[in-house]
């Protein structure tokens, strides 16, 4: 039996290693989008500090929505290009696809938890009588849009038979970061 190297181990293990990165490299790159930068300056009790960027902080302009789906067109290029995406995205479907239930929690007269059957986007909130007994559906936040652009962000409950408050988050329709501003 013939001998190996260590070298040679070392070589072909190297020559594996930079075969693998090849595919990467074939990624091919969209140059990122100008920013441009305005010319807003803050005075903080006498020293000036440069915010080229205020502009941004307008979530609601136009120009922000231009700019997030300039980005946002170079992140998805790239990622698109990923020969592996899908199997990542099939993988942690499938170790995230378990049911998911929260301790019940007393307010008044009755027990709330909260249970996800795996691929729900946001738990369903279950009322009952008596913990361990089925519940009754109090709210399903998945219900609230039919595009998945509401979330269920707060709930509280006040003294019994008072009241129960919700705050949810509409998105308005260029905003699918889960980022919207909370109503009650």
């Amino acid at each position: 039996m013939k001998r190996v190297s260590s070298g040679t181990v070392a070589l072909l293990g190297a020559a594996a290693l930079f075969a693998s990165c090849d595919n990467m490299k074939r990624i091919k790159l969209l140059p990122y989008p100008e920013t441009e930068r305005g010319g807003v300056v803050d005075d903080y009790f006498g020293t000036k500090v440069a915010d080229p960027y205020r502009w941004l902080e307008d979530d609601n302009s136009e120009a922000t929505a231009a700019w997030v789906a300039a980005e946002n067109a170079v992140t998805q290029d790239y990622l698109s290009q990923i020969p592996f995406r899908g199997a990542i995205r099939e993988r942690l479907t499938e170790v995230w696809n378990y049911a998911k239930e929260s301790a019940p929690r007393k307010h008044g007269d009755w027990w709330y938890y909260t249970y996800n059957d795996g691929l729900q986007n946001q738990s369903v909130i279950y009322r009952t009588k008596e913990p361990g007994e089925a519940g009754e559906v109090f709210l399903d936040p998945n219900k609230l849009s039919d595009d998945g652009t509401v979330a269920l962000t707060d709930m509280s409950f006040s003294p019994p038979r008072s009241r129960r408050t919700a705050a949810i988050s509409p998105m308005p329709p260029r905003r699918r970061d889960r980022t919207g501003w909370r109503s009650a």
